[in-house]
């Protein structure tokens, strides 16, 4: 597949809410936006990294450059999806950098082959089971508001963002509130340290279905001393960046349960991998957000019908996060939303929408 030229598009994005998590307040996306465009069909993929460097080492400016100065040069003339990992294997890190290009390069190679995401990925199901990732709130009363805003939307399971100050007690207001039957589980972004073992073992009480990066993101070995001083599964998420580390992961015990994020990983095509070799180990995945638009959620919707991904993923509906989505907003039916079966991601931007939130553009003739 040639390509001939490719647009880097900037969008800004605000939240209907501010969402606050361990490493910090987001209220708008910065998101960049690549489209790689063919003589035979045109493909979007969206870069997840954030506006700072606080998830991970990458951010918004930082993608763009590197897309810019590095990947799209290391292309060949003809490439296929599956040929863009190893082209831009010599660049070092900047993954979420990485699946934008490899994304944009798939949707194009499948619009105009006419085959959706899922069929290519290997969905199974038509539909998939949503939860929600619910911030840090300023009051245990406005957490206990927002929880019962999402359950009565169809949410099947619910997230709680957790930092030290604000773990047990928020956990103990919603299992009391709402319940032993609602699917309940916490996401500490790597916010405590293996001394913190014994208090993150008090939520061991509440019948979680996991704790979501509870260590250092760097660091599997002491995950490995934790996961077995909590009855409560420990799930990776930053600690992945590569099946490779979730190889490491399994084999030293540091996880039962994996997150995957396709942009942290470097792409789908990774993604894929890593399900099937939890699959192969008996390892739960699901499917993380990152606050994606209804390109990303699409893709992501994509992954989450995989046979492997067995609990319900981040892909909350488009107004979870957006008053107005930049394609036809994914709608929360029975705490479900559909797999597109449309070509490639089998959506696409509204034009004067996308118009609209458009903060740059730039034409990269290949």
């Amino acid at each position: 597949m040639k390509i001939t030229g490719v647009e880097l598009r900037r969008i800004a994005m605000p939240l209907v809410a501010p969402f606050r998590t361990s490493f910090g307040t987001e209220t708008s996306r910065d998101v960049l936006l690549v489209r790689v465009v063919t003589p035979d069909a045109e493909g979007w993929g969206e870069c997840v990294a954030m506006s700072e460097p606080l998830y991970s080492s990458e951010y918004v400016d930082g993608a763009a450059e590197v897309i810019r100065r590095f990947l799209l040069p290391a292309l060949p003339p003809n490439v296929d999806a599956q040929g863009v990992a190893r082209a831009l294997e010599p660049v070092k890190g900047h993954r979420m950098a990485k699946a934008a290009v490899e994304t944009a390069v798939l949707d194009a190679q499948l619009r105009a082959a006419g085959e959706s995401f899922g069929r290519f990925l290997g969905a199974s199901r038509g539909r998939v089971p949503c939860g929600v990732s619910v911030g840090i709130m300023d009051s245990v009363p406005q957490l206990l508001d927002a929880v019962a805003g999402y359950l009565d939307e169809g949410y099947v399971r619910i997230k709680l963002k957790i930092q030290p100050g604000w773990d047990v007690e928020p956990v103990r207001a919603v299992r009391e509130r709402f319940g032993d039957d609602v699917l309940l589980q916490v996401d500490a972004n790597a916010a405590y340290s293996l001394t913190d073992a014994r208090h993150l073992a008090r939520l061991d009480a509440f019948g979680l279905l996991l704790i979501e990066q509870p260590l250092a993101n760097d660091d599997l070995v002491q995950h490995a001393k934790l996961a077995p001083q909590l009855t409560t599964p420990v799930c990776l998420d930053e600690s992945i960046e590569s099946a490779e580390h979730a190889a490491a992961a399994i084999a030293l015990g540091s996880c039962s349960i994996i997150n995957v994020k396709p942009g942290r990983i470097g792409g789908y095509l990774e993604a894929r991998r890593i399900h099937d070799l939890c699959r192969a180990h008996g390892v739960a995945v699901w499917c993380g957000g990152m606050l994606e638009t209804g390109l990303g959620r699409a893709a992501n919707v994509a992954l989450a019908a995989l046979p492997g991904f067995t609990l319900p993923g981040d892909t909350s509906g488009s107004r979870r996060y957006y008053a107005t989505d930049i394609t036809e907003p994914f709608e929360l039916a029975d705490g479900h939303l559909d797999v597109p079966s449309g070509p490639g991601l089998g959506v696409e931007p509204i034009p004067a929408v996308l118009d609209e939130v458009t903060t740059a553009t730039e034409w990269i003739t290949l």
